[in-house]
């Protein structure tokens, strides 16, 4: 598949770039001939993807840890100068239950997610916000999931919730660099056979041969890149495709009306 206008980028950051989806789509960018650098929190396995992919680069950075990012990406931009795309794809999905769980060990994984899944993106993308502007064609990409739709897995109930407002901010984060040279493009993954649910009792139930709906990475993958290469602006996937449609037809011609 040729490159597109609207992939119009050189180099990319991917975080959470290591394995799953994050590894996938550094891959994928590599394939259109785009320069990636991945972001994660071990230092190891950073290493065996870039080298096995082609990467140009990696760096430690614990996205939670938001007091970090700051230093980072002065060093990214300083040493990537051309870095015109954020894919803020690090994320972690903890099961949390109320009635089983100790309140402190509860309240500590969910401040933990609560920081990797929301505060480190918008941390990334604000403090990347300046250098992107600059550019001729820059590109943030969020990486939502369905449960932000629908938050239908109740054994994660802060996961949901912050995959919720990771949609909610693209949306907004969009409108507002309505005008600018910076695109917001939000991908939104159903169930893929990553290594997500590594904390659930069954860390393999977003396999297929537990979970019908779900995707393999490779099958996700293909979708999304077409609708890259089309200029979607929210992509869904599988089953995730038909809750995202719906919910545009359900409130998005409100949105633009109120916006």
């Amino acid at each position: 598949m040729a490159p597109s206008e609207n992939m119009d980028f050189k180099c990319a950051l991917v975080t959470g770039g290591g394995g799953g989806i994050g590894k996938a789509m550094s891959q994928y960018f590599i394939s259109q001939g785009k320069k990636v650098i991945i972001a994660g929190r071990t230092e190891s396995k950073l290493q065996q993807t870039a080298k096995e992919i082609g990467a140009a680069g990696y760096y430690v950075l614990d996205t939670g840890a938001v007091s970090a990012i700051p230093e980072c990406i002065q060093n990214i931009v300083k040493e990537h100068p051309e870095l015109d795309c954020l894919v803020n794809n690090a994320g972690v999905q903890r099961p949390l239950e109320v009635l089983k769980q100790d309140p402190s060990d509860f309240l500590q994984k969910a401040d933990q997610e609560i920081d990797i899944n929301i505060r480190g993106p918008m941390h990334l993308a604000l403090g990347l916000l300046e250098h992107f502007r600059r550019k001729p064609h820059a590109l943030i990409v969020n990486v939502s999931s369905v449960l932000g739709f629908i938050p239908f897995s109740t054994v994660n109930p802060v996961y949901n919730g912050t995959k919720a407002w990771l949609h909610f901010w693209s949306m907004a984060l969009r409108t507002q660099l309505r005008g600018t040279d910076v695109r917001v493009v939000e991908i939104v993954p159903p169930t893929v056979a990553t290594d997500l649910h590594r904390e659930r009792d069954n860390p393999d139930d977003n396999k297929k041969e537990n979970n019908p709906n779900a995707l393999t990475v490779d099958e996700f993958m293909e979708e999304v890149a077409k609708k890259l290469q089309s200029g979607d602006d929210t992509i869904g996937a599988g089953m995730g495709a038909g809750i995202v449609e719906d919910w545009y037809k359900a409130f998005g011609a409100k949105y633009d009306e109120m916006a």
